[in-house]
């Protein structure tokens, strides 16, 4: 049961189907083993397999009335089976549903050479791998709809970039090329791919480096505006984690939302500090500045928004809910961002994230 897992992880399909057939049929005392969804034949093992090719439509009566009513079915003749004439090699079977959300999105099939191996027990087990089958399926598909969500959120956010921020620094630029062409053409380049990582489908987990990289380079756009003295932002990355693998567009907003709110009245340089360090079985990502910090009753709202984030946040802070709200989708409640400050001594904001982030997402159950 417990090999079944890294295949049904995967989802109904043609190669997790054909991998779970091939691992029942030794364990089990049936000839055969198959797995369909509602229309064909995704994987079968065993005895008359010629016959029952992956991708093959369904052609036991039997089948699809499970597929409608979700009951287990017991068959014991081969034209029941599948056959046209009682003369094929298997002449018995039991017919199990697979349930997700209480709907049926296929079915186990346990076939036989003769009747007389039909059992109450035979019948029990295929009923209890189907409903182990079930329940890994419903967990892969928990955790699918947990990463299309966390998908979402990231895009709302894509939709929602501050336009402001696009007209400042089109702006921006522009006063720059009558004094420093070279310094414009520069800028105007770097602005090209940061709106294209910006935009581009970021689905996969990325390098740390490149998520830092993308935050120079929108600091790059903020200090031409400032001044090149008055954001300054230096980092402290633990030897190993430069690569370590993380959700695209989280440190980014953090820092944007230092820029928009830290910044003090009288002209002072903003100092953020980003370090990213092991701790315990986890990945801290801290980002701290040297700005106004946050007034009690503001700081105390923020808490308890980022306890529980909203999906598709409006308003100020878009960027810290939408992180928030992407992290806990995708990593559980565990994970997530907090913040600590006090007026005028500046804010830290701290993010956790799991230590051992794969190389390419993995399901969380």
């Amino acid at each position: 049961v417990s090999e079944t897992l890294p295949f049904m992880s995967q989802g109904l399909t043609v190669k997790s189907a054909q991998s779970v057939c091939n691992l029942l049929l030794p364990n089990v005392k049936a000839h055969a083993v198959a797995l369909t969804d509602h229309e064909k034949v995704l994987g079968f093992a065993g005895v008359d397999h010629e016959n029952h090719m992956p991708n093959s439509p369904i052609q036991t009566d039997a089948t699809r009335l499970t597929l409608e009513d979700g009951r287990t079915r017991v068959v014991d003749t081969s034209h029941a089976v599948g056959f046209a004439h009682d003369t094929g090699k298997l002449c018995a079977g039991i017919i199990t549903p697979l349930v997700v959300n209480k709907r049926v999105v296929g079915t186990l099939k346990f076939y036989y050479k003769s009747r007389r191996k039909l059992n109450d027990n035979q019948k029990a087990m295929a009923e209890g791998f189907a409903q182990i089958l079930s329940t890994q399926l419903s967990l892969s598909y928990l955790q699918q709809q947990t990463e299309l969500a966390a998908q979402m959120e990231l895009r709302a956010l894509q939709a929602q970039i501050n336009p402001h921020f696009l007209f400042n620094t089109i702006n921006t630029i522009a006063a720059i090329t009558r004094m420093d062409p070279a310094k414009a053409r520069t800028m105007l380049r770097e602005f090209a791919v940061y709106y294209r990582r910006l935009l581009e489908n970021s689905e996969d987990l990325i390098p740390l480096a490149a998520e830092i990289e993308q935050t120079e380079r929108y600091l790059m756009f903020q200090k031409a505006r400032f001044g090149e003295e008055n954001i300054l932002m230096e980092t402290d990355i633990e030897p190993g984690l430069e690569n370590v693998r993380v959700p695209a567009f989280i440190v980014q907003p953090i820092v944007e939302n230092a820029v928009g709110h830290a910044r003090r009245d009288d002209g002072s340089p903003l100092h953020i500090t980003v370090r990213v360090y092991h701790a315990s079985d986890s990945v801290i990502i801290s980002i701290a500045d040297d700005g106004v910090g946050i007034p009690p009753a503001e700081l105390a709202r923020l808490q308890a928004l980022l306890q529980n984030p909203p999906a598709g946040a409006q308003g100020d802070h878009i960027g810290l809910l939408n992180v928030a709200c992407r992290v806990r989708l995708r990593y559980g409640a565990g994970y997530g961002l907090r913040i600590e400050s006090k007026p005028g001594d500046g804010t830290r904001q701290i993010l956790t994230l799991p230590a051992a982030l794969p190389e390419k997402e993995e399901p969380l159950c």
